[in-house]
């Protein structure tokens, strides 16, 4: 019986340390996590219905800047910027998609000897992009965030 109350005293004696010790500062926790995440890559880039299917990221990347792009190209009128400006071949569209869903195109200043109004351009870009088929936010941290990238719409093919 002795040495069970001394097993004890010594139990008791060691364990105490255990509780001195001070909880993590959770500001601190915060702060260590967040610097680690690569706020510039998404987990999971923006897709539309015709690419969700798709099981290979890459694929599916892919997949949504081809379908973008497309969509653009077809939704623009080139036959109206090829009257304006027949000379113009590419344009860059700034697309930024929302947490929310929503869309916005911008055209991006010319970076070749050719100019253009970009204001003209951005004119047909929102006449003729309004109703664009539904696309589903960029993915990070399972949260859903803004994403923006800029596309080459090309409006002539040189044969």
């Amino acid at each position: 019986m002795k040495k069970f109350i001394v097993l004890i005293v010594i139990i008791l004696l060691n364990s105490c340390q255990y509780f001195d010790k001070k909880a993590p500062d959770e500001n601190a926790l915060l702060k260590e996590e967040l610097q680690k995440v690569n706020w510039k890559q998404v987990d999971q880039y923006p897709s539309v219905a015709s690419c969700d299917t798709i099981l290979d990221v890459e694929t599916q990347k892919e997949c949504f800047f081809q379908f973008l792009t497309e969509t653009i190209q077809a939704r623009i009128g080139i036959d109206t910027i090829h009257i304006l400006y027949p000379e113009l071949d590419t344009i860059a569209v700034k697309v930024t998609i929302n947490p929310d869903a929503t869309l916005q195109f911008q055209t991006q200043e010319p970076t070749d000897s050719i100019s253009y109004d970009i204001k003209v351009i951005d004119s047909i870009l929102q006449n003729r992009l309004t109703n664009f088929p539904k696309v589903e936010p960029a993915i990070k941290q399972g949260i859903k965030v803004k994403s923006q990238f800029v596309l080459p719409v090309i409006l002539k093919v040189t044969e």
